[in-house]
């Protein structure tokens, strides 16, 4: 019942938090984080815990935010909670899936066991998911929930272009392009991509005229903002009368956004998976959804 529930959240992600309680009719905390002067930190959780605590964080950023549920997650269980929920819209180490070169670790199984070792649920919004179908592959956990953002970010764009060419930066990205581009018919392509270096690359576009046509670059992650950047360039090389991108997850590390606009977009678009001056797209009800079919 959801009157034996409650959301907690930290405060770097407090507003996204707040709203999902909001639309769930709970209560909701923030987590108290003290940092002392070594760099360890404390955390204090409220003392009375309904049975069923939904633990709200996006785990860009990750390092830290991976102790801290470490800490959370063990606490709220010897403080009464029978029953623990992560809802990570953004979920981290999802695209090292296995090991390219002798001795590395692959991320996305140990970061996943982890997860599902302090997690009865795990709740996410287009996981990087490549080599895997699956979000269960990744986490061990019966109820490994991966969501999609594509719908909304679909509805969003039919109220804001008309007719636009969608197009995903590499091949990666197409199976979030063609996600968006259906509801509405648009047509949409993949470019490719060739690293010709650690951060730059070279994008061939697909085989569309762009000439005075409205295009979107779509994308699940942005981090670096260097693809899409050249891919900017590239449409408005071919006479595209604008450029705008939307994007699930705006990570957008350093100047990422910076390159982007001096490549010339026009807008830059998001959900509010990860908190950015783009977010445009609340989750609040796609999450809460996920968390009812929980109860």
């Amino acid at each position: 019942m959801l009157e034996d529930m409650m959301v907690l959240g930290f405060d770097d992600y407090e507003v996204q938090s707040r709203k999902l309680a909001d639309v769930l009719e709970m209560p909701c905390c923030m987590i108290q984080l003290h940092r002392f002067p070594d760099g360890e930190n404390k955390l204090t959780l409220p003392v009375r815990l309904p049975e069923h605590v939904v633990i709200c964080r996006s785990l860009d950023n990750p390092n830290e935010k991976l102790l801290e549920l470490l800490l959370a997650a063990k606490t709220a269980r010897e403080l009464g909670a029978k029953m623990l929920t992560l809802v990570a819209p953004y979920l981290c180490y999802m695209r090292q899936d296995k090991a390219f070169n002798e001795g590395e670790a692959v991320s996305q199984s140990i970061v996943g066991k982890f997860l599902a070792d302090l997690f009865d649920n795990v709740i996410t919004v287009d996981p990087h998911l490549h080599r895997i179908q699956h979000l269960e592959q990744a986490i061990p956990n019966k109820n490994a929930v991966s969501l999609t953002a594509t719908t909304m970010m679909a509805g969003f764009l039919r109220e804001q272009c008309k007719d636009p060419i969608l197009l995903g930066p590499d091949s990666e990205a197409e199976q979030w392009v063609s996600a968006v581009a259906k509801p509405n018919q648009w047509t949409y392509g993949v470019c490719e991509k060739i690293r010709t270096g650690d951060r730059e690359v070279e994008i061939i576009l697909p085989d569309i005229n762009l000439h005075g046509r409205s295009v979107v670059l779509v994308d699940d992650v942005a981090s670096s903002g260097r693809t899409l950047s050249v891919a900017i360039k590239k449409c408005l090389s071919k006479k595209a009368n604008h450029v705008d991108v939307l994007v699930t997850h705006a990570l957008f590390a350093n100047d990422a956004k910076e390159c982007m606009v001096h490549a010339g977009v026009r807008n830059i678009w998001s959900t509010d998976s990860v908190s950015h001056e783009s977010n445009i797209i609340p989750l609040n009800l796609l999450l809460r959804d996920a968390v009812l079919n929980l109860v």
